[in-house]
């Protein structure tokens, strides 16, 4: 799950590019933001339903192209700030965040930007499906239904607890001076690899997100 949780991805580049840019407050709202989407994704992976989003080319396309608008959409409000050289904020981006940018304008994005990823529902289905089938559904009394809340609450406490981790890492105040001296250039390194995860998750091959339940 931590390797899953901390391999590049865009919860993973807005947090730190956040937590660097404005502070422990904004990370750890976001960190909140993104607890939030993985809380609804682990209870979707939990009672099964993954299956039917890996299954179904519909849902997942919808949800992908989604995904991918969002992503480009952070993208180029970042490589505009660093071509005006100026600071990229979370109030730049507008509507997707609430008017009054604070606690709950942070949050809002990190949810979006965890809820509009069909990954990672697909990566915990395949990550609990093991437990949730294992002989007889229970160990020491607890059924499949005991089985499934205890990986529900894992799964978000440990993402929670670790982002919040990161958020106070990235703190520190030589990593922090390393960020202020050279934002423009690292905001634009952040930019070009949201664009690059847009990309790959529209030009994978249909299905392939199956394979994890197969294997």
């Amino acid at each position: 799950m931590a390797v899953g949780q901390f391999s590049p991805g865009p919860d993973m580049v807005l947090l730190t590019r956040v937590s660097l840019a404005d502070g422990k407050v904004a990370g750890m709202a976001t960190a909140c933001g993104i607890a939030s989407g993985l809380m609804i994704h682990a209870g979707i992976a939990v009672s099964g339903l993954a299956y039917v989003l890996a299954e179904n080319e519909a849902i997942y396309g919808w949800i992908k192209y989604a995904a991918s608008g969002y992503l480009l959409w952070l993208a180029y409000q970042l490589l505009r700030s660093v071509n005006k050289k100026s600071v990229f904020r979370v109030e730049d981006v507008g509507s997707l965040v609430s008017e009054r940018v604070g606690f709950l304008g942070y949050w809002k994005v990190g949810f979006l930007c965890n809820m509009l990823n069909p990954k990672v529902v697909i990566f915990l289905g395949g990550v609990t499906m093991p437990f949730l089938e294992m002989e007889g559904g229970e160990i020491s009394g607890l059924g499949v239904s005991g089985w499934a809340m205890i990986l529900w609450v894992t799964v978000f406490m440990e993402g929670l607890v670790l982002w919040c981790l990161w958020v106070r890492l990235l703190q520190v105040s030589g990593i922090k001076r390393f960020y202020q001296e050279r934002a423009h250039l690292i905001d634009g390194v952040f930019g070009l690899a949201l664009i690059a995860l847009a990309v790959l998750l529209l030009i994978e091959p249909p299905h392939f997100e199956s394979l994890i339940f197969n294997g």
